[in-house]
């Protein structure tokens, strides 16, 4: 038997703010980093790997016999449905047994489908491959597309003639989605520095010289550390839009697709705290910003004068405005009425219309279109109990057509499963929404077993959705919860500003709250329930995992940030700076210091007994640097008082996403729900 390692503990402390922190796992950080070649860290990540396949072993039948209902749950030669872009349809498809998709297109009048690029092709021999994307030039002759072979997501950007399937590398350094201009002669791209901040938007001119993007002339550097940049193109295409935003603030330039090495426009400069985000139609510019209300206005103004908003819609309490897109002739908002999904349009007469759907929970947002027109909007929507549905809403008749409904193989019956929706009452008094479906008979007399979801950060709501994989925990009579906990926009903006910086641990009591509600609703009694959360929602994992032990009967963090106080301490990493204004930036405060240490999941490990845990780390991984799970797994294996399993799987070749590739995606899906299935005593493969 391959037992856990023992980590060494090697002295390392720093000072702020006249506090000394003791941090004897430092070491696992290779200083080289991005370069991870220290014998000693790969060594002790091995030997982590090796004690969870020593765990795993006796399980195997469960995992393969998880895995085999995953993936019969998966169509195999799966296809997306056709959409329209000028000349041509698109579209993508798996081929039977394909981790990989492959993209096509076939002439909109007629005519033979053509691949545009094959996955499959471009993954061969490589562990990882991840396609950022691809983006066809308007005269339809070439697509350039972004790719990540390692799990860094510093992506490789190619230029292929569609024609021959011949390409050209043009940077290394790329991130996103390249964007073409008006004349097909030229792309604009986004550059990463060597902390991985994209910082920069290149203009690449076909038939230069190839350097690697160095001679690709510059539009845009934003010298601000704490601001990330992005690229997009604007929906009637006349426009490069750049975007330059930390997670509080944004400012937009404008480039005309056109001219795209005439200046840059500045859209309004930006003010601190202030965001906005911009869509054109001909001569008008349509804002969406939180300048006057936290749940966002919608604005107009000139192209000539792009700063002189004027409003169009104003904020309102109840309505969260999500997102807009400015098709030709209407303008269509994302929107959150209460905490639940919806599309609203605005025609240029001032009538609104907002799209009706058949369930009274469910999410929905706008999909792929890329005309600058949308006679048929495309749709995508689910439910906790409706497969993922593929509408296109005919604008004129007031219609939804259903184009495709998600194939589950080996076969659902929604009338299997109920679904509702019920409040927890958080410490402050606030109403929690908790999302939970479960099987028909599920007993609520608090004998059953639950799983509870959480995330919590970013403004990003987790959805009411439908998932195929979760139906091995429901039909082996667990329900599954989600806990909409603040930090997330579940029900609003201001339910995000809720559950940040020093209101971030509303974010981990609404959490507990939300598990005691179910406890008094009967789906399972403390110590009965699992949970699970990653990246962000892993420092909700790692929080009430120190908190409440006692409740969880398992606990999976996938790759989690669980050492936030040393993060937000080392300003030399990438993201450290863009999430100050996210989590604190304790350098430069003493309160917040004492804020973030006081629950920090690393900083608060206790000499005290813990559920079961299975934590994952991505050696790759820029978001959640594979050290911080690492020495977290290290300082809890120290000091907990059980007996219970504490596993560590690092994927070596893998970042923040996990293994790439439809199969071997799900394979760690029902490696993470055997580990829960043995904590509820539950290991019969069949």
């Amino acid at each position: 038997m391959t037992q856990p390692p023992v980590a060494a503990r090697i002295p390392h402390t720093a000072t702020h703010h006249g506090i000394v922190r003791d941090d004897p796992y430092d070491w696992l950080r290779d200083p080289g980093y991005p370069t991870i070649d220290d014998a000693a860290i790969l060594a002790h990540l091995a030997a982590e790997n090796a004690a969870f396949d020593t765990w795993l072993a006796p399980h195997g039948d469960l995992v393969e016999t998880l895995f085999a209902e995953l993936k019969g749950r998966v169509k195999d030669d799966d296809a997306g449905v056709p959409v329209r872009d000028g000349d041509f349809d698109y579209w993508w498809r798996f081929e039977p047994g394909g981790q990989y998709r492959v993209w096509l297109r076939r002439p909109a009048a007629g005519g033979d489908d053509a691949v545009i690029l094959s996955e499959p092709v471009e993954a061969a021999g490589k562990a990882y491959f991840r396609l950022a994307g691809i983006s066809v030039s308007p005269d339809g002759r070439r697509a350039a597309w972004t790719a990540d072979d390692d799990g860094s997501e510093r992506f490789k950007l190619f230029l292929r003639d569609l024609a021959t399937g011949a390409d050209t590398l043009v940077a290394t350094t790329a991130i996103g989605i390249a964007v073409w201009a008006a004349d097909s002669a030229s792309l604009a791209w986004t550059e990463v520095n060597d902390a991985w901040r994209p910082f920069r938007v290149r203009l690449h001119r076909l038939g230069g010289v190839a350097s690697d993007g160095e001679d690709d002339v510059i539009l845009y550097e934003e010298a601000d550390a704490s601001f990330f940049v992005g690229l997009d193109r604007s929906t009637d295409r006349s426009h490069f839009l750049i975007t330059a935003a930390d997670h509080v603030t944004s400012e937009v330039r404008l480039i005309r697709a056109a001219d795209p090495l005439a200046a840059p426009v500045v859209v309004r400069p930006r003010t601190t705290g202030v965001e906005y985000d911009v869509d054109v139609r001909g001569e008008t510019l349509f804002v969406r910003t939180n300048d006057t209300h936290v749940n966002f206005r919608i604005a107009t103004a000139p192209l000539v004068r792009p700063g002189e908003w004027t409003g169009l819609m104003s904020g309102d309490d109840r309505v969260y405005r999500r997102g807009l897109t400015a098709f030709a002739s209407y303008l269509a908002l994302s929107e959150r009425v209460d905490g639940l999904d919806g599309v609203r349009l605005i025609f240029p007469d001032g009538a609104e219309r907002r799209i009706a759907f058949p369930e009274a929970s469910f999410t929905v947002g706008i999909a792929s279109n890329p005309e600058a027109d949308a006679r048929l909007l495309r749709l995508s929507y689910s439910s906790m109990v409706t497969p993922t549905t593929v509408y296109d809403y005919d604008v004129a008749a007031d219609a939804l057509i259903v184009r495709k409904v998600q194939t589950v193989p080996s076969g659902y019956d929604a009338g299997g499963y109920r679904t509702e929706r019920l409040f927890a009452t958080a410490s402050d008094g606030t109403r929690v929404p908790v999302s939970v479906v479960y099987p028909a008979g599920f007993p609520r007399d608090g004998s059953g077993k639950l799983h509870l979801y959480g995330y919590g950060a970013y403004g990003l709501a987790i959805p009411p959705s439908f998932s195929a994989s979760r139906l091995s925990l429901l039909d082996r009579g667990i329900a599954y919860a989600i806990a909409h906990v603040r930090g997330g926009d579940d029900m609003g903006y201001r339910w995000y500003l809720d559950g940040k910086l020093d209101k971030r641990t509303n974010t981990f009591t609404d959490f507990v709250a939300a598990a005691h509600a179910l406890i008094a609703a009967g789906f399972a009694r403390a110590g009965r329930v699992s949970i699970s959360g990653g990246s962000a929602g892993g420092t909700l994992m790692g929080v009430v995992a120190n908190s409440d032990p006692a409740l969880w009967a398992a606990v999976v963090a996938d790759v989690p940030f669980v050492d936030v106080l040393g993060t937000m301490l080392d300003g030399s990493l990438p993201l450290t700076p863009i999430e100050w204004p996210e989590w604190g930036n304790p350098i430069a405060s003493a309160e917040v210091y004492a804020a973030i240490a006081a629950y920090s999941p690393y900083d608060n490990v206790e000499a005290q007994d813990y559920p079961p845990m299975l934590v994952t780390a991505g050696l790759n991984d820029p978001r959640v640097t594979y050290w911080e799970p690492a020495k977290w797994v290290a300082k809890l294996r120290a000091h907990k008082t059980d007996g219970n399993p504490l596993l560590l799987k690092v994927n070596m070749g893998a970042g923040h996403g996990g293994k790439s590739g439809r199969f071997e995606a799900l394979r760690e899906t029902a490696e993470e729900f055997a580990f829960i299935l043995t904590a509820f005593a539950i290991t019969d493969a069949g």
